[in-house]
């Protein structure tokens, strides 16, 4: 796996899906801060709740205005389908719990302002990805977030003034040191 991080911002993200687990990741990515257009022919009633909601699944030529696509609660023939589209538009696919047909997976992560830690195992199981980011939650405490906010604020300064590279994490290593976190 190539782990890489996408800017909501700038991605177009669609999530389709019924149920719970498809209620899971609208959960998942807007805590990311993405804004998912959300597919549904048949929502629970939990899901129907869901912003926006457009009540049927999109075709074909929809799914390709996408860069990712999330599907979830869906049987496997109708996944089958949509995946089938996304890959034909070069538009990355993830069909939750179903390995062959994902491009990419979901890493279990953990937020510390704009420190961002993940943990995947490619697929093989979610409750080891979910014990590394138990690991992850208790080794990088909240306060890294504050740490890191003070660091990019520095780092901006010093590039202004020409600093080296070495210079700029010699800066944050201080700082990281100051906050008791290394």
């Amino acid at each position: 796996m190539i782990p890489i991080y996408l800017d909501p911002a700038s991605t177009r993200i669609a999530l389709i899906g019924r149920d719970a687990l498809a209620l899971r990741r609208l959960n998942w990515l807007r805590a990311a801060g993405a804004a998912p257009d959300v597919w549904s022919d048949a929502p629970s009633e939990a899901f129907s709740e869901a912003p926006d909601l457009v009540q049927r699944l999109p075709t074909a030529e929809e799914i390709g205005a996408y860069h990712a696509v999330w599907i979830a609660d869906l049987p496997r023939a109708e996944a089958d389908v949509l995946a089938a589209a996304a890959r034909a538009r070069n538009v990355l696919v993830n069909v939750e719990d179903c390995l062959p047909l994902c491009d990419f997976h979901t890493p279990a992560v953990v937020r510390r302002g704009k420190l961002t830690l993940a943990a995947g195992t490619g697929g093989a199981s979610p409750a080891v990805a979910r014990a590394a980011r138990e690991r992850l939650e208790a080794a990088f405490a909240p306060n890294w977030e504050t740490a890191l906010d003070e660091i990019a604020l520095a780092r901006t300064a010093l590039r202004e003034r020409d600093a080296s590279f070495d210079a700029l994490i010699a800066d944050a290593r201080e700082r990281l040191a100051h906050h008791g976190l290394i």
